[in-house]
């Protein structure tokens, strides 16, 4: 249903405001619905003409029983498209409708601006409901129990994509002259070192370093041959290329494999996309769009949607305030060199050097960033201060989250930790013909958190599906080795050598 009139004057008129504040988005058509086309649209993604699942009728009762018990509302709904579609629910305030509508502006302009969002399907509306059709022609093939058995395993392993290649696809070509092929060769054996004087050299190039470089390359290049003949995060590109599927079966691993890509800059810039579009509807409503009566009932909604319970992160909370704070330190130059010298408490509170960068700032940071460096460049000791952030852990005798560390250092890492790689562990495909007999290994990048036994196993069963063949993980427990091995029908554990990350 098309906006109503009044809805449709607000509506422009918060797209001129949010033109004047500098944003560029895409065209934005709103879309007005009750509750239950809301509840039904979310469980798809956003997209209505989505591929049949039960896992999405799954997810709308949740949605639909929440709403009901008043324990969960959607109050707004953007799809990264172009042109950008966005859903207002019908029976929502006036003030609610503007309160959305600004919030839209502001994750349009984001979707439209942001480095890792422009490589995504622009036409994913359309791209969706091509899928569609292909699995429906699919289920009338094969039939719907297969189908969905075989999209069940797909999705349990959606998250064994490397997001980077959206931006870092093209692969290294080989050469079809076999000289110049040893000339490459020939040309990665050497290890470059610094021009230097004779003098000089063994301060600028030290002996160990040029010998760890060396044996580095030495190993790089036994690799040659080998299948893969690198490590590859992107499991399931490589799975929808060499696992012996048929036809249809690659066909949909393909489309899991294509939306996976296409929903994983939300993943990596939640934070971030939030808060912005939280920064600019409260921007566009204070300063723009707010009548005198509805500034209590603004005041209330807007504080329910940035509370923050202990122990639980609030995207829209966290990345609103660093947006904020960023502005206000490039505002007032608190930053660089001398600010961060100056060691007198006072001197820094009060200090204003008159810059008033900050509204450049924002803008500069929002087009190049995702969360991680996001939280790494910006989360400061004094921001975790004034806004409270500690590290919390569930006491087992009161069930209570609870205090656990105070430390900026422990604090940041936890949650960087916690948005690397989207929250998943790091897993690769190193040898995909493990001992000759075509068995599947992979390795988990252990970064100080273990995998769990139940979630591994389960994964290495839906991986031994696709590939027909025995899979192995190998990572850390306590500092030790592990290996985990499905073989179709028995799950072994053993210890290994800590060899990873050698």
């Amino acid at each position: 249903m098309h906006l109503t009139p009044e809805l449709l004057r607000l509506k422009e008129e918060i797209q001129g405001h949010a033109h004047d504040f500098g944003l560029d988005f895409f065209e934005t058509h709103f879309e007005m619905i009750d509750f239950d086309d809301m509840n039904e649209i979310a469980a798809y993604g956003g997209f209505p003409t989505r591929y049949p699942h039960w896992r999405h009728g799954m997810i709308y009762e949740q949605y639909s029983k929440g709403y009901a018990y008043g324990l969960q509302k959607i109050y707004e709904m953007v799809i990264n498209n172009d042109p950008c579609y966005a859903y207002l629910m019908r029976a929502d305030s006036t003030l609610d409708q503007k309160m959305v509508m600004a919030h839209v502006y502001g994750h349009s302009d984001f979707f439209k601006s942001n480095l890792w969002f422009s490589r995504t399907n622009r036409k994913m509306m359309d791209q969706m409901a091509n899928h569609g059709v292909r699995i429906r022609r699919h289920i009338e093939k094969v039939g719907l129990e297969e189908v969905e058995t075989y999209i069940d395993r797909c999705l349990s392993l959606e998250n064994l994509i490397d997001p980077n290649n959206l931006y870092f696809s093209s692969m290294h070509k080989k050469t079809e002259d076999g000289d110049s092929g040893d000339i490459d060769r020939r040309r990665r054996s050497k290890v470059h070192k610094l021009a230097s004087k004779d003098y000089m050299d063994r301060y600028i190039n030290p002996p160990e370093f040029v010998e760890e470089q060396r044996e580095k390359i030495r190993l790089k290049e036994e690799r040659v041959g080998a299948f893969p003949e690198a490590p590859t995060r992107d499991i399931l590109g490589f799975l929808q290329q060499h696992a012996p599927l048929e036809s249809w079966q690659r066909d949909v691993l393909d489309i899991v494999r294509k939306e996976a890509l296409y929903f994983a800059p939300q993943s990596m810039t939640k934070i971030m996309n939030e808060g912005w579009a939280s920064y600019w509807h409260s921007k566009i409503m204070t300063e723009k769009m707010l009548k005198d009566d509805e500034v209590v009932d603004y005041a209330e909604h807007h504080a329910a949607t940035m509370g923050m319970q202990p122990g639980q992160l609030n995207p829209y909370k966290l990345g609103l305030e660093i947006w904020r704070d960023i502005e206000d330190r490039w505002d007032r130059g608190r930053h660089g060199p001398d600010y961060d010298r100056c060691d007198e408490m006072e001197s820094k509170r009060t200090w204003d050097s008159g810059s008033r960068q900050g509204r450049a700032k924002i803008f500069e940071v929002r087009k190049v960033m995702h969360d991680v460096s996001f939280i790494d460049a910006f989360l400061t000791a004094e921001f975790c201060e004034k806004n409270k952030l500690f590290v919390y852990q569930k006491n087992d005798r009161t069930g209570q989250n609870e205090i656990a560390d105070r430390q900026f250092k422990n604090i940041k890492e936890k949650l960087l930790f916690s948005m690397t790689n989207m929250g998943n562990p790091i897993i690769e495909v190193v040898d995909a013909n493990h001992k000759n007999r075509g068995e599947l290994y992979l390795v988990h990048r252990w970064e100080g958190y273990d995998l769990k036994f139940d979630e591994a196993m389960e994964t290495l069963r839906n991986l031994h599906a696709l590939w027909s063949r025995p899979v192995h993980v190998e990572t850390k427990e306590d500092e030790r080795g592990k290996l985990f091995s499905f073989d179709g029908e028995n799950t072994q554990v053993e210890d290994i050598l800590p060899t990873l990350g050698e």
